[in-house]
């Protein structure tokens, strides 16, 4: 009975004294924007939401130095189930003309056409960069077109869409997820430590 009537004379504190109430009604709205931003941020992120799925760690936009005194760029670097995963992540849509022998591939999308530089050798640098650094672990890498696309012929080597990605890479279950990381953490351990960010 006690605590109900400290409670009830705190409560008639804050709803008397306005700048109490002020207060309160601000940080509670501050609070509900917070809430709803980042909801709407994991809701609307398909390639974050995607990379959860799949990734056990992750890290983006970083540096690694090749063997030649350059630097290697990384859009995105996953530890998964299968090892190391480089993924260079394309955004447009529409249909793709492109091969592995093919210096531009082409974007249709309805009325634009848009030239990019063929991706792949860029992945494979990075791949072999990489594979410089950490030797006896599986280090793949993918051309990730987030939104999907449509190929005109055969499908470039490498090239993946997300749905393909999840089934490939799906997080498994509490047991085999403890023996990943016991076999590949020294591994992820030496690429954090060599990597920096891509500022």
């Amino acid at each position: 009975m006690l605590e109900n009537s400290i409670l009830w004379d705190i409560l008639n504190v804050i709803i008397t004294d306005k700048e109490w109430l002020i207060g309160g009604l601000f940080l509670l709205g501050i609070f509900v924007v917070l809430i709803f931003i980042k909801r709407k941020r994991s809701v609307s992120n398909p390639l974050t939401n995607l990379i959860n799925k799949i990734s056990i760690e992750s890290l983006s936009n970083i540096v690694l130095f090749d063997d030649m005194d350059g630097e290697i760029h990384i859009e995105y670097l996953l530890l998964t189930i299968r090892g190391i995963v480089i993924l260079d992540v394309k955004t447009s849509t529409g249909t793709v003309f492109g091969g592995n022998q093919m210096d531009e591939w082409a974007i249709l999308t309805g009325q634009e056409r848009i030239s990019i530089q063929n991706p792949q050798e860029a992945l494979y640098n990075r791949t072999a960069a990489l594979r410089l650094l950490v030797r006896d672990i599986p280090i793949l890498g993918h051309i990730l077109f987030i939104q999907g696309a449509d190929f005109s012929r055969d499908r470039p080597d490498n090239v993946i869409l997300p749905e393909e990605l999840l089934n490939l890479y799906k997080k498994p279950d509490r047991l085999e997820l403890e023996r990943v990381m016991e076999a590949f953490s020294p591994y992820w351990q030496t690429i954090c430590s060599s990597a920096r960010p891509d500022l």
